[in-house]
């Protein structure tokens, strides 16, 4: 589908920065084993702790949260963040920092937990835990949810009754449509894994370079074509290396410099598609 954007953009960057450091699997936090994506791909089964692997997720908050912020600020970029609760409960200057700067804080859970597993009372109870705790750290009452890898057939219906107005668990489409399945519609913006930094970490992944080749690559197309929606997910602990951030600063410096590109927020795109178009 092809939309008018603001200003005859002809295309809508979507930055998404991923905060779920602090709320990983581990034994600390009364999990039964420890996390499972990890830089180094090591994982063992059962009740070890991987105390590597919980200082690399604290590489996001301590080094990789500010390097991200200042290239945001560098070049004007607004960006949602999708954040677990319990993530900035622990990281309250970054949860202050995120609204400081002008960036919307979507909820990714209270927790980076499979939602699959919740029956429907444990999912609303999830929902609304989220959206307590984020409303509480950032000032913002979150209107858009990200789950983890897997939502739950009653996701999308709890998200609207309880006041969401998108949901990002979709890779269908490059641009957003009303999901109007159950009593309420809601807005799904479609999220996409293929320009998503994870692939510098999962098989098969991408060098850097390859990276921001492909995500050039992909906004140039977007671009020529007209109408169409840009996701970029990246996460703290691997975008935030600088050999990385480096990339991404590369990849910045290129959007900005194309006229008529709308670099907005999630919760911008949805209130504006929204605008135009009926549920």
């Amino acid at each position: 589908m092809t939309l008018l954007w603001p200003k005859n953009a002809r295309i809508a960057v979507s930055l998404v920065v991923n905060v779920e450091e602090g709320s990983e699997r581990s034994l600390i936090r009364g999990d039964n084993g420890m996390e499972a994506v990890d830089e180094l791909g090591m994982f063992v089964k059962g009740s070890i702790r991987n105390h590597a692997n919980e200082s690399n997720y604290l590489f996001g908050i301590k080094e990789g949260a500010p390097r991200i912020l200042r290239l945001l600020q560098k070049y004007s970029c607004p960006s949602t963040w999708t954040v677990c609760g319990q993530s900035l409960e622990q990281a309250p200057v970054l949860a202050r920092a995120i609204t400081a700067a002008g960036h919307e804080a979507c909820s990714h859970g209270y927790r980076w937990q499979f939602q699959y597993k919740m029956d429907e009372a444990q999912e609303r109870d999830f929902i609304r835990r989220a959206v307590t705790s984020i409303e509480a750290t950032t000032g913002q009452r979150p209107l858009g949810w990200l789950s983890r890898y897997l939502p739950s057939d009653n996701t999308r219906r709890l998200l609207a009754e309880e006041g969401f107005l998108y949901h990002m668990d979709d890779f269908s489409s490059e641009t957003p449509f009303w999901d109007k399945t159950g009593e309420k519609p809601i807005i799904v913006i479609p999220y996409q894994l293929d320009t998503n930094d994870i692939k510098m970490w999962s098989d098969p992944a991408y060098t850097p370079r390859a990276w921001l080749d492909y995500l050039s690559d992909s906004f140039d197309m977007l671009y020529a074509e007209g109408g169409g929606m840009m996701s970029i997910g990246i996460h703290l602990r691997i975008t935030g290396r600088p050999g990385r951030a480096a990339c991404l600063e590369k990849f910045l410096q290129h959007i900005t410099t194309r006229p008529n590109t709308w670099i907005a927020t999630r919760l911008n795109i949805a209130q504006h598609f929204a605008s135009q178009s009926n549920p």
